[in-house]
């Protein structure tokens, strides 16, 4: 598979490029590469659409940050079909930036020239609609993120029309084909452009792109096909995700007019706080506050695991506060294009200092306090002046 090229790079901006000066860089690439100027040369239709692609992600500021973190399989595990499955197709292209390139949805582009590559000589097929996306947030505790989980959520939501199926027409009647368009679902006209005077295709004002038109309409949905219902959507949401991370569920979102193409639910992640780790990427940091004899001494104790086990881990004789244990491999696994492998548990040690003591405890505190081993070197205190100088630099 050939390697993508930089999306900045195929349109010739920096990577802090403001929307403005974007969409004036993309407009001037597409049009040097626009399949009417270049009639034939596949190799220009291919530059003409890597452009549409490379625009249609940094125009979108959740889509940029993905792809400035994470490059092209970011953008792929944001649910981005298009890009992951070989680029935009033209009809894509003229329907998403028509208005930039200068004609109209995707009723022939630019303009709208005849004979404009992948249309079929100048025509295009019939209207696909395509249903809204919806957008819901889901809240997940740390435990369903480790492990990964299916939700089932009730949405409100297009549905299809039970009378007519979707196709908008009562009693099982057909649609017949538009006499205006004869079931094109275009129209040509000849206008002035900046080329001269060109042939222009714009949508079927009679049939609206469909090719059809329905005489009988369904009385429940009016002619559209759907109407507004409920439904209980099964959600996967992958292992790993972070608060406020995207997922893309293809064809769960509403129904679409005339029995087209189901939008997509797009689930917005939210993370309960816990009450035990404390997440930092991949990494889950564990605080483990342990007894002064422990920290003297030396021990053995447990720490508990995300999925409800636990761990037992050595204490070292003379273990000093703000030491760090690891245990690898224990914390979160990274979702795909996002990170790599399973993170760790980081295990961060406290030393509790009793705030009150006996006298007979005071008394034996007090018989060892001139000893040696009971007074801080200079070498101890510039090994902890180091490590905390560490934090802030």
């Amino acid at each position: 598979m050939a390697t993508k090229r930089d999306y900045y790079e195929i349109l010739g901006v920096d990577r802090n490029v403001n929307d403005e000066d974007l969409k004036k860089a993309y407009k001037k690439v597409a049009l040097k590469y626009h399949p009417d100027r270049n009639p034939g040369d596949k190799e220009a239709e291919e530059k003409f659409k890597e452009a549409a692609e490379a625009y249609d992600v940094l125009r979108d500021p959740k889509k940029r940050e993905m792809y400035d973190r994470f490059g092209h399989e970011g953008i792929n595990n944001m649910g981005g079909g298009a890009y992951s499955a070989g680029g935009m197709d033209l009809n894509d292209i003229f329907s998403m930036f028509g208005d930039i390139l200068g004609g109209r949805g995707g009723f022939g582009g630019f303009g709208g020239f005849s004979g404009f590559g992948g249309f079929g000589g100048g025509q295009r097929g019939q209207r696909v609609y395509k249903g809204a996306d919806l957008r819901v947030r889901i809240r997940l505790t740390l435990e369903e993120i480790a492990t990964g989980i299916t939700k089932k959520i009730k949405v409100k939501k297009q549905v299809e029309c039970p009378d007519c199926h979707g196709s908008g027409a009562a009693d099982g009647a057909k649609p017949e084909t538009c006499s205006h368009c004869h079931g094109s679902g275009v129209v040509t006209k000849t206008q002035q452009s900046m080329f001269g005077m060109m042939q222009v295709q714009q949508e079927c004002p009679v049939c609206h792109g469909q090719g059809t038109v329905i005489k009988n309409k369904c009385k429940h949905c009016a002619g559209q096909g759907t109407v507004q219902g409920e439904e209980v959507v099964e959600i996967n949401i992958p292992a790993g995700v972070a608060d406020g991370m995207v997922v893309n569920c293809p064809g769960k979102g509403n129904a679409a007019p005339h029995n087209g193409i189901a939008g997509d639910i797009q689930v917005i992640i939210a993370e309960t706080p816990n009450d035990t780790f404390i997440r930092s990427e991949q990494d889950l940091i564990y605080n483990l506050l342990i007894s002064v004899d422990q920290a003297i001494l030396g021990d053995t104790v447990e720490v508990p695991l995300i999925n409800g086990h636990k761990a037992r881990i050595k204490i070292d004789p003379g273990t000093q506060p703000g030491k760090v244990l690891r245990l690898r491999g224990k914390g979160l696994p990274a979702v795909s294009g996002y990170g790599y492998g399973v993170g760790d548990i980081v295990v961060k040690i406290s030393v509790y200092i009793p705030e009150k003591v006996s006298q007979a405890e005071k008394q034996a505190i007090e018989s060892v306090k001139d000893s040696p081993n009971f007074k801080p070197t200079e070498s101890l205190r510039k090994k902890i002046f180091e490590k905390y100088k560490n934090l802030y630099d």
